[in-house]
């Protein structure tokens, strides 16, 4: 499989960790679009938000457990926002499932 996150997860790619634990992996964004700009992986290989099913949707509770978790540590009490792209239309650019945690500015909506 030529999946770069699987690669992250595999340590055949370096990155800046942040978290990790037997189901997922947290590491920081190499290309930023806040002062704090981390991503949290499923270290099963899950395609995108459409193929969550009965099958694998625990992980996406105990990613967002992880979130909560990481966002106390780093102290973003004034908030944050979390996003999940979908396919090719909604901005989704590695074809595995992940979470953008954003935070640190004020965010802007609609995001553009």
């Amino acid at each position: 499989m030529d999946c770069l996150f699987c690669k992250i997860i595999a340590g055949e790619i370096p990155s800046k960790k942040l978290y990790e634990d037997e189901k997922v992996l947290a590491f920081y964004d190499i290309d930023p679009q806040a002062p704090v700009h981390f991503l949290v992986v499923p270290k099963e290989h899950i395609p995108s938000p459409a193929a969550i099913d009965g099958e694998n949707c625990a992980v996406v509770a105990h990613i967002y457990a992880v979130i909560a978790q990481l966002a106390k540590e780093l102290k973003l009490e004034k908030g944050y926002r979390v996003v999940a792209n979908c396919g090719e239309d909604g901005g989704q650019t590695v074809g595995h499932l992940h979470f953008h945690v954003l935070a640190g500015r004020l965010l802007a909506w609609p995001p553009g």
